[in-house]
């Protein structure tokens, strides 16, 4: 009998990566017994938390790369060798399964990962959302898009997952979920192969139960130094608060402490407005594009939902003009959060604007992600706060371009410093 959501709630905890290689390199656990733990978590909790599309393996793959024999969720907007990239609409129902993996997916499969199937996602990856529940915080929201991977971490099905980024749905869903994430510089790898929302904005985003597990997976994926084990330095960190709920700012001003009292030095972003002009100018480049890249399926009309079918709609009537101001918008603004930037490690702010939502109807809002989502910055979730009803509460940080592995290894210092006694 597959155990009930709240019930197991309190006895559940997300799969350590790190834990997993270890042991797998060690002797002391195969790769057939990792996939044998998998499909027994999934068998035990799927029917309520619905986190999969697909759950799928053909046959045990080769066991190579510093990842072989780790079970690896891959959202269905990417596509897999074998099975249908469904994009939770039914417009995709019957597509025709992919031939080839998307290069991302193949980029995780050379180190080592195996994809054991597709997990849930928002239709097209927007914000109408999914069936799946949160495990961290039960009758509420997972957040979108990438709900399915986040859960699936969250419930400890798989101890990594991957998702894609528009506007927040890989860090939204994170804080949610009580899990970590990494939102990839934009353009770090092709998008070939996933069903997109917007190009100027959309990244590739992997789940984990913690940062220093993203910081191997990060390392395997890279073939690079693992920024889980470099010596730790206190970072100099720019705090910025946006419009955080009273919970968010709470838990962001006892990091805050925290930190400082580790040795970290923090300053105030010195400039809301700047922050405030991206997030205004992010929704009219991703309307404007998606109508654009979802134009055949606007046409389909009542086959979409009607969230769907609005923003799609929206975006169609926004002027060329318009469009090529916001981008002028992002550039300049840009130009000068980036500058304000460098002398620091990372902007640390929050991940959502509170706890996740009571409900399935909605995602939540995604305007913590926007301003810096603009920017194709590299972010990532650290998990650990809870508010004063226990639902989790992620921090965000969010780092320089093309620099992954030093956000990561501040992360690091961060989350120890965060879960110190």
């Amino acid at each position: 009998m597959a155990r009930n959501v709240d019930k197991g709630r309190t006895s559940w905890r997300p799969w350590s990566l790190r834990e997993l290689t270890g042991a797998l390199a060690a002797g002391t656990t195969t790769p057939a017994e990792a996939l044998d733990r998998a499909w027994a978590r999934i068998a035990d909790t799927e029917r309520e938390l619905r986190a999969w599309v697909q759950p799928y393996l053909r046959d045990p793959e080769p066991v190579t790369g510093p990842l072989g024999g780790v079970p690896l969720g891959v959202k269905d907007i990417i596509d897999m060798v074998g099975l249908r990239t469904r994009c939770g609409s039914a417009l995709r129902a019957d597509a025709e399964p992919a031939t080839v993996d998307a290069p991302i997916l193949t980029a995780w499969r050379r180190a080592g990962a195996t994809p054991i199937g597709k997990t849930v996602t928002a239709e097209f990856a927007c914000f109408a959302p999914g069936p799946t529940h949160n495990p961290a915080a039960p009758g509420h929201t997972p957040g979108g898009s990438s709900s399915g991977s986040a859960a699936a971490v969250a419930a400890g099905h798989v101890p990594l997952a991957l998702g894609t980024q528009t506007a927040g749905s890989v860090t939204r869903p994170a804080s949610f979920c009580g899990v970590a994430s990494l939102v990839m510089t934009h353009a770090r790898f092709s998008m070939d192969g996933v069903s997109g929302v917007s190009p100027s904005l959309d990244s590739h985003g992997v789940y984990a139960a913690t940062v220093d597990d993203l910081a191997l997976a990060w390392s395997a994926l890279m073939d690079e130094p693992d920024a889980g084990l470099a010596e730790p330095r206190p970072p100099r960190l720019l705090v910025w608060t946006g419009a955080a709920g009273p919970e968010m700012a709470g838990a962001l001003a006892s990091a805050r402490d925290r930190l400082i009292a580790a040795g970290a030095v923090v300053d105030d972003f010195p400039a809301d407005k700047l922050v405030t002009e991206l997030t205004i100018a992010h929704p009219v480049v991703m309307e404007y594009e998606a109508a654009r890249e979802r134009s055949h399926e606007l046409a389909a009309g009542s086959a979409l939902s009607a969230q769907l079918a609005r923003m799609l709609r929206a975006g169609a009537a926004i002027p060329d003009g318009a469009y090529h101001a916001a981008r002028q918008t992002i550039a300049e603004a840009g130009r000068e959060v980036v500058e304000l930037m460098e002398p620091y490690d990372a902007v640390l702010g929050p991940a959502a604007p509170g706890p996740a939502p009571a409900g399935l109807s909605s995602t939540g809002d995604p305007v913590m992600s926007r301003p810096w989502q603009t920017l194709g910055l590299p972010a990532v979730t650290v998990p650990g706060a809870r508010g004063p009803a226990g639902l989790p509460l992620g921090l965000q940080l969010v780092g320089r371009t093309w620099r992954e592995a030093d956000l990561l290894a501040t992360g690091c210092w961060v989350e120890t410093a965060l879960s110190a006694p």
